[in-house]
């Protein structure tokens, strides 16, 4: 038996992984490191596994003081005393978070909750932490005594490095986090959103159990296949494996009823018995087959959710408002849409603006059909939502990021502008919500040298280079084009207005056209909707609406 067992009951875990010879792991470049760790080199080997666990933990660049070993012998007795480690209680932070027992042994499970607690005494700036409890138990089958683990802990913890961010310690982190996988999920893993929207009533509560998937309900020998990667390559592949998750349930959601009357409940037991469906080495190859936005435009929309929650005053746990009924029956009415079809659409905005409520700007019915008009009442209002109902009562629309004093800055010349937030959608006939050229043909705009080399171009959603550089109090993370180097203007075409016609779409077609006059428009069937019509070639306007976002939070 080898040092690193003390905690571990080998009943429970696979005990040819103390039979396998341990390879002494040398110190190979960063490329080839995160190709060992995807590969689970070190996974085969308990031992190997505690090593290079202790190697790459005592790398993270930590606070000039970070609580050590010796710490931990000199204040766990006054911290725990002589109670039965059942009976302590955890710090509030973790959130009545479960305590995972993997695969320790008695002692293994007593030793958390006193880990748990010396921690909390030499962190007091942790506020949120609900992943803590799983670390702290996973770190346990790989150290020789609780004062290693509280060590190692304490290291992952006191990374002063941004860049490798590792676990969420507060609340607003936490939340924005949540806010910033239903973004990602909604655009990568559209099917299984579609679901959830379908069958719940709050999209976003759903998606706030994303690491309670992963710290919580995956098994062992799971989660320590996301943790080597995890201490390697950092938070993002977090959000890799939990998308991966979100579309293995959907596939086998698909083939069965629900087993309960919640789709929480539904995806925490999915995940449980994940072993029945699905090895580790799948999880983790679907994982990394997502094309994924870079590391750097995580982080940007990750910023841009904090600062929704900070000027909401959502810094600190307290009881989530029902997202969904942003969109209140009472007092919704709309002459293009229901309050259901409204509520489908707000699923698919960044979740940042499913806090807010529909405000009506601006409707052909009441305001005319003037073009000057609709700039009027939609200038000033950042991000806007389009509804157009023709004549033949197709109905379709667009999500527009970006405020349409915009057109402005390239003076009497037609200017492209907007984020790759943008999307145009069709209610009637069928619902479809189409992702931009941009997206889905990488070809057309490559990234700069800024995001991550090893990011495929796909992952990048680009804006034009005539998109504006200052920040404004709902700036999208994908709108600064100084983050980026770009090919061509036309790299990135969203939407465009002039006193003679508004374009929406991009790329290498207009997408959606309207005259003037507000009664005429035309749509272009190129490769931005893969040759599926948004509506009619052209078609007559019947009715056209703008809504704005109101924050009723701030007024």
């Amino acid at each position: 038996m080898d040092e690193y067992s003390r905690f571990v009951d080998w009943d429970k875990m696979d005990s040819s992984l103390q039979s396998q010879d341990a390879k002494e792991l040398t110190c190979p470049e960063l490329p080839e490191l995160k190709q060992l760790a995807r590969q689970g080199y070190w996974a085969k080997n308990h031992s190997l596994r505690a090593k290079v666990y202790h190697k790459l933990i005592s790398n993270i660049p930590c606070r000039t003081v970070t609580p050590d070993a010796n710490v931990y012998r000199d204040i766990v007795v006054k911290i725990a005393g002589k109670r039965s480690s059942s009976s302590l209680p955890l710090p509030e932070f973790v959130d009545d978070s479960l305590v995972p027992t993997y695969c320790l042994n008695a002692e293994g499970i007593g030793a958390v909750r006193k880990i748990i607690l010396c921690i909390a005494n030499q962190f007091p700036d942790i506020s949120f932490c609900p992943a803590l409890p799983s670390v702290v138990a996973l770190l346990l089958h790989y150290s020789k005594d609780e004062a290693e683990c509280f060590e190692q802990v304490c290291r992952i913890l006191a990374c002063n490095d941004p860049s490798k961010r590792l676990i969420d310690q507060t609340f607003l982190a936490f939340e924005s986090s949540c806010m910033t996988f239903g973004d990602l999920a909604n655009k990568y893993c559209q099917a299984a959103h579609k679901l959830m929207v379908a069958v719940s009533e709050d999209v976003l509560e759903v998606y706030s159990d994303w690491q309670r998937w992963l710290f919580g309900e995956l098994p062992m020998v799971y989660i320590a296949r996301v943790f080597d990667v995890l201490l390697v390559e950092g938070y993002k592949v977090l959000y890799r494996v939990a998308l991966a998750l979100l579309k293995f349930f959907r596939k086998v959601r698909a083939r069965q009823p629900m087993k309960s009357d919640s789709i929480q409940q539904d995806i925490r037991a999915f995940i449980r018995d994940i072993a029945n469906s699905v090895p580790p080495e799948k999880l983790l190859e679907k994982a990394f087959a997502i094309r994924l936005f870079s590391r750097k435009e995580i982080q940007l929309l990750q910023m841009a959710n904090e600062k929704a929650l900070q000027q909401k005053g959502i810094t600190v746990k307290q009881k989530r408002q029902n997202v969904h009924l942003a969109v209140h029956a009472e007092n919704f009415k709309s002459e293009i849409v229901s309050v259901k079809e409204m509520r489908d659409i707000w699923s698919w905005i960044p979740e940042r603006f499913a806090l807010c409520q529909p405000l009506l700007l601006f409707t052909t019915s009441e305001h005319g059909c003037s073009l000057s008009r609709f700039y009027s009442h939609s200038e000033g209002h950042e991000p806007t939502l389009l509804l157009i109902k023709t004549t033949a009562k197709e109905v379709c629309g667009a999500y527009l990021s970006t405020d349409w004093s915009e057109r402005r800055r390239g003076g009497s010349t037609l200017s492209f502008f907007g984020t790759g937030e943008c999307f145009v959608f069709r209610l009637k006939p069928e619902v479809e919500r189409y992702e931009w050229v941009i997206i889905k043909h990488p070809e057309l705009a490559k990234p700069g040298s800024e995001t991550e080399n090893h990011t495929s171009p796909s992952s990048s959603t680009l804006t034009s280079s005539s998109a504006p550089s200052h920040s404004s109090d709902h700036l999208s993370p994908f709108l600064s084009a100084r983050h980026f180097k770009l090919p061509s203007k036309t790299a990135s075409m969203f939407m465009a207005g002039s006193s003679e016609c508004i374009i929406i779409g991009g790329g290498d077609g207009q997408a959606l056209y309207l005259d003037a006059d507000l009664n005429h428009g035309r749509t272009s069937h190129c490769n931005t909707f893969n040759n599926q019509p948004l509506c009619s070639e052209t078609f007559q306007i019947s009715l056209l609406e703008v809504w704005g976002f109101l924050d009723t939070m701030n007024g």
